[in-house]
């Protein structure tokens, strides 16, 4: 038995890992990842506060300003992710 044991390992994703986890979170299949599409999203990626990092993504990436994340959007929300340095928990 080890003597150290970690509870999780962080792994960095790249930009192609974080798209498909930001498009399996799509549960109704519009195209468009809602709040709370996103919520779940951030969850998965190890957020304390995923309701802050929605609110921030949004920011960053919704360029129409429809209050969510299109597939045309979906690459600046990758960027957005990859920058705070996201992975899978």
């Amino acid at each position: 038995m080890p003597l150290y044991e970690p509870k999780s390992i962080n792994l960095t994703l790249n930009e192609e890992q974080l798209k498909v986890i930001f498009k399996e979170h799509d549960t109704n299949g519009d195209g468009r990842l809602s709040k709370k599409e996103l919520s779940e999203a951030f969850q998965k990626l190890g957020s304390r506060n995923p309701g802050w990092r929605v609110r921030r993504s949004l920011h960053h990436a919704d360029t129409n300003g429809d209050g969510s994340i299109s597939l045309d959007e979906l690459e600046a929300l990758v960027k957005y992710a990859v920058k705070q340095g996201y992975g899978v928990n």
